[in-house]
């Protein structure tokens, strides 16, 4: 099995010898990460092989990601390895492997969590969309404390609108963000180092709330998909999300911001940021960006930041 394939449902389930239900399950209890390209699931190899490395018996925990990580950097210096969880991440890797002719290797980790990676040599692509409370803007902040004296470009993939997942008919009658502090809202969290869970937190801190106070904030789901779930399921009256998932999940949206969602490279990678500029601004891939729900090209392709 190569770390850089990915799987269908069907493909998992024979793999592991279980029914498509139990693949199911596993995805929807944040077990087995997945993805969705149009209407097929997909799930990376590498992600198969952590959450097998997980199940073994008598394996610890810093063992199985161990393991993981050995396999993840077994991979020739020149394999380009994205980290970030939202979809364009998948469609920008498919062209460039097209380009390349070798297909990048994908970690889905949140936007905090990337830069980090990042910043330990762990890859050389990441997407952030962090919120700063204090200036309004997002990541060139965060970016510039965490890649301490690693010159890097700031390039703008998307726009997104992020806002609250609220049940069918918004039975809370919530508006935005003034509502995460009433009493009798329960809120999905997102996991630490998340793009999401930064907004959250930026939001509490600038209308005064204590987080410690807010009903469901040490309740973590790991994807917009599973939070959303969540809300629709009445696990929580709220969650923290971005529209595109609306699409696939029975739930209503307050929509509330439009969030820069960015890439990052370190600028010694001079041919893969080359790469990235003209992938990103090509017709090719905008034209298949543009069919997606949810996502605005404004400012696609341009440089936001350089340092």
């Amino acid at each position: 099995m190569t770390n850089d394939a990915s799987y269908t449902i069907e493909e998992v389930s024979q793999l592991l010898k279980v029914s498509k239900l139990t693949v199911y399950d596993l995805i929807k209890k944040d077990q087995l990460p997945a993805y969705r390209v149009g209407r097929q699931m997909r799930i990376d190899a590498i992600d198969l092989e952590r959450y097998k490395s997980k199940s073994k018996t008598g394996i610890t925990k810093n063992k199985a990601v161990k393991e993981v990580k050995e396999k993840v950097h077994s991979v020739d210096d020149g394999h380009v390895i994205i980290s970030g969880q939202d979809i364009v991440l998948d469609i920008l890797a498919k062209h460039i492997e097209n380009e390349k002719g070798q297909p990048p290797l994908r970690m889905y980790s949140g936007s905090l969590n990337s830069l980090f990676s990042m910043y330990r040599g762990e890859c050389n692509v990441v997407s952030c969309h962090l919120f700063d409370g204090d200036t309004g803007e997002y990541n060139t902040s965060y970016v510039k404390k965490i890649l301490v004296s690693q010159p890097f470009i700031q390039l703008n993939l998307v726009y997104r609108t992020a806002g609250i997942y609220v049940q069918k008919g918004n039975p809370l009658h919530i508006q935005g963000w003034a509502d995460l502090g009433r009493a009798d809202v329960t809120i999905m969290n997102r996991e630490v180092g998340s793009g999401a869970r930064v907004l959250l937190d930026e939001q509490l801190r600038v209308h005064g709330f204590n987080a410690s106070k807010l009903n469901g904030y040490d309740h973590v789901l790991t994807s917009h998909y599973s939070v959303a779930s969540a809300v629709a399921s009445g696990q929580a009256d709220i969650g923290i999300g971005i529209e595109n998932v609306t699409k696939m999940v029975n739930v209503d949206f307050i929509p509330l911001i439009s969030e820069q969602y960015d890439l990052i490279i370190l600028k010694e990678n001079e041919e893969l940021v080359q790469l990235l500029k003209e992938t990103v601004n090509s017709q090719s891939y905008k034209k298949e960006i543009e069919q997606l729900y949810g996502y605005d090209l404004r400012k696609c392709g341009e440089v936001i930041y350089e340092s």
